[in-house]
């Protein structure tokens, strides 16, 4: 992958060109914080921002969504759910939401904000590497085994020194990683009724109901991994579903005593004049296997 290659980043970053790192919440599984943003800072990168912004923004568009869906209604945030019914549920294609991921939201919003900057996401899966691969505003991508790598290639340690993401913060989408993160956090209660969304992690799961639907199941939040994002290939493997699940709770408890400056919060003025929604990544021809638009 042209993106995928530690080579060039180490390169750029070394030459001084700026660059921002885009984290996955999920990245507690892996790493502590506030450490890594002082690790991320070593390495050279300029900024840090987490995703939890961006999944804000699309949180505001699957509320729109929902409100207007007639039928069943997937969650598309996750690539290998989108590969999966493209290759094997082609029917379901019509029924995946058309609006971008929150890595392509952050990606957008930091072009926006930084636009001489590039852009480096942090993934603890594959799957986010095809979807770096097919979107512009991605410059670099590697997973959380080869930032490991890279901090023990420059010898850079952990450090607690209390710092904090540069821009774009947000709290409550902290649980994004988590299966029914989306659900939880996008209000859509009032929209559709309890028993008629679903969230389901784990592939094999996922097929099960796509081989056998519930026909009053209006709106499935659904994730490839078991256990969601935290459960990507990349991530610890040695700790359980549910001690990683722990980990990001307790990441999320502690950033509600933060206290962050204005001027860091993810405010929705700070996405004016951006599209989430419609003309998505996958749909685009090109897209390295996955949903061309018909």
């Amino acid at each position: 992958m042209e993106k995928n290659n530690i080579g060039k980043i180490s390169e750029d970053l070394k030459n001084g060109v700026k660059m921002i790192a885009m984290i996955a919440p999920s990245f507690v599984v892996d790493f502590s914080y506030p450490s890594i943003l002082n690790r991320l800072d070593d390495l050279g990168f300029d900024k840090s921002v987490e995703l939890t912004f961006g999944a804000k923004m699309i949180n505001r568009e699957y509320h729109k969504k929902l409100k207007k869906a007639k039928g069943l209604v997937i969650s598309s945030p996750c690539p290998g759910i989108v590969s999966t019914i493209k290759t094997r549920y082609p029917q379901y294609v019509k029924n995946l939401i058309l609006v971008d991921s929150p890595l392509v939201a952050t990606a957008k919003i930091c072009k926006k904000t930084y636009p001489t900057h590039k852009t480096c996401f942090i993934s603890p899966c594959d799957f986010k590497k095809i979807e770096c691969e097919a979107c512009k505003y991605v410059d670099y991508v590697i997973d959380y085994e080869q930032l490991k790598e890279m901090f023990r290639k420059r010898k850079i340690g952990k450090d607690n020194k209390c710092v904090l993401f540069d821009r774009f913060y947000n709290d409550y989408t902290k649980v994004y990683p988590l299966s029914g993160g989306l659900a939880k956090t996008a209000h859509i209660k009032g929209l559709i009724k309890e028993d008629e969304f679903l969230d389901i992690d784990g592939i094999k799961n996922v097929m099960k109901f796509l081989d056998n639907p519930d026909p009053k199941i209006k709106f499935l939040d659904v994730l490839f991994c078991n256990g969601g994002c935290i459960g990507g290939p990349h991530t610890n493997q040695k700790l359980s579903i549910k001690q990683k699940r722990e980990k990001v709770m307790k990441y999320l408890e502690k950033s509600k005593d933060e206290d962050i400056p204005e001027d860091r919060k993810g405010l929705i003025v700070k996405a004016k004049g951006l599209k989430f929604s419609g003309d998505v990544w996958w749909v685009k021809k090109g897209s390295k296997g996955l949903i061309e638009k018909k």
